[in-house]
């Protein structure tokens, strides 16, 4: 997908994708991963949910990426919060309370970046990328994640239409990540999606192997 197709969503406010409570199954899952330590979550197209901001609850620095400037502004605005806009590289940056947003491309993202992230939280990332596009993201992840890191991932599978977002299978999970993460499957979920279509929502943690 090209940039300017997100910008023109959030420009058009067509911004379906964004959920206007903390996703439940965040919620339900999140203890499991607490297990296996804490430290701080990158949350990928993080848009300007609130689930960066109940992880942040939970005792986690959080670290989300943002392609588009309406949705960085809109989060801090949105919780009436005060912050200054800060330049680094490509990357416009905000950050409070242990709480940072970067506006850029994440595939931009700096090594840096990464060498601090105990936890990659995907709610909405690898379902919004078609299907070339999931193998340069799950592999910039792969390569650029510090040992012991660990990720809860929810996707969607249906029927093939066209995306965003679009349909994962199970299968493709494994191709994807299983080369460094072992998979577990926490949920699935039927129900109804976009025009009512049939969809399965499905919820894993991957752990490092590293």
């Amino acid at each position: 997908m090209h940039s300017e197709f997100w910008h023109e969503r959030w420009r058009s406010g067509r911004i379906g994708f964004h959920q206007s409570q903390v996703n439940p199954l965040l919620q339900r899952h999140w203890s499991q991963l607490r297990g296996l330590g804490e430290g701080r979550v990158l949350v990928p197209l993080c848009g300007k949910t609130l689930d960066m901001l109940w992880l942040r609850e939970q005792g986690h620095e959080v670290t989300g990426v943002e392609l588009n400037p309406l949705a960085c502004q809109a989060f801090w605005t949105e919780q009436s919060i005060a912050v200054e806009v800060q330049h680094q590289g490509d990357f416009a940056v905000r950050h409070k309370d242990g709480l940072r947003l970067l506006c850029g491309d994440f595939f931009a993202l700096p090594a840096e970046e990464f060498e601090s992230i105990a936890w990659v939280y995907d709610r909405a990332a690898l379902i919004a990328f078609p299907e070339p596009m999931r193998k340069r993201y799950a592999r910039t992840l792969i390569e650029k994640l510090p040992a012991g890191v660990g990720m809860l991932l929810i996707t969607l599978e249906f029927d093939a239409v066209e995306g965003p977002p679009f349909s994962v299978t199970e299968d493709e999970v494994r191709s994807l990540y299983s080369e460094r993460f072992e998979i577990e499957e926490l949920s699935a979920e039927r129900g109804a999606g976009r025009g009512g279509r049939a969809e399965v929502e499905r919820v894993y943690i991957l752990r490092d192997r590293r």
